[in-house]
């Protein structure tokens, strides 16, 4: 199946899903908190998933499915691609009622992503990425930043991330923090070039990086866990130790700074 086509598929799903979130925007949806700490969900969450899970499995029923609001099963560990999907990234904010939340849809093979969207129906941004086809933001090429120096970059990164203990001789970069709620968003603007770089030093769930970690790939950007090795994807444990992402000079002088 050409990458292409995977890309139109999700494409085609993102925009329904926007359909869906939208309905439930800044209204009185239902919402209630996940056991273990793992956050909230709301009944938008749910049919985003739910419509997800069929349409995009019934279009490719070989293809495995992970996806925070689906119970995982090992079965997809036996596929060769799988769905990696976070329904809405930044729930937080969609119950909030801020705008920056997404839909995040990836598609991997073999542990590598091959196709990626992240749409944020609120903003009307779709970035899309295709493997060997570059980045787009509605359409229009992506390149990442060009930055040089680390002194002054513009990161999107919790506040938690500059703490002394995590940098050698606590030495914190010297870089300006920002910051939004959605990873998947977060990595989708350091691809479009609009800040310098992002980073995430805790264990990662797959479905928050697995579409924006293509998206900055394929912008021209370098994308690795915090132990500097090229995520993979698809693994026993959804999780990958932490995600830094950006121009190859400012990934790297973060990487040589982390403790």
């Amino acid at each position: 199946m050409p990458v292409t086509d995977d890309l139109a598929l999700l494409t085609d799903a993102a925009l329904e899903a926007g359909k869906i979130a939208t309905r439930y925007f800044r209204t009185t949806a239902h919402r209630w908190d996940k056991p273990g700490g793992q956050g909230p969900v709301t009944e938008a969450d749910l049919e985003v998933d739910l419509m997800l899970r069929k349409e995009l499995t019934a279009a490719r029923p070989g293809y495995g499915w992970l996806s925070e609001e689906t119970e995982d099963t090992p079965d997809r560990l036996q596929a060769e691609h799988v769905f990696i999907v976070d329904p809405i990234d930044g729930t937080r904010s969609f119950i909030e009622g801020s705008t920056t939340w997404a839909h995040s849809l990836a598609i991997a093979r073999d542990g590598r992503v091959q196709a990626a969207v992240v749409y944020l129906p609120l903003r009307d941004k779709l970035y899309a990425a295709a493997l060997g086809h570059g980045a787009t933001l509605n359409d229009a090429p992506l390149t990442v930043s060009p930055r040089d120096q680390i002194e002054g970059a513009t990161v999107l990164a919790a506040r938690p991330n500059l703490d002394p203990s995590r940098w050698l001789n606590a030495d914190v970069p010297p870089i300006t923090r920002k910051f939004r709620s959605s990873l998947a968003y977060r990595m989708s603007l350091v691809g479009e070039g609009r800040f310098d770089a992002m980073m995430s030093l805790h264990p990662t769930w797959e479905w928050d990086v697995a579409a924006g970690s293509l998206i900055v790939e394929e912008a021209g950007g370098t994308v690795s866990d915090r132990t500097n090795q090229s995520p993979r994807f698809n693994n026993p444990t959804p999780r990958l130790s932490g995600m830094i992402a950006g121009g190859r000079f400012i990934h790297d002088a973060l990487m040589s700074r982390l403790a």
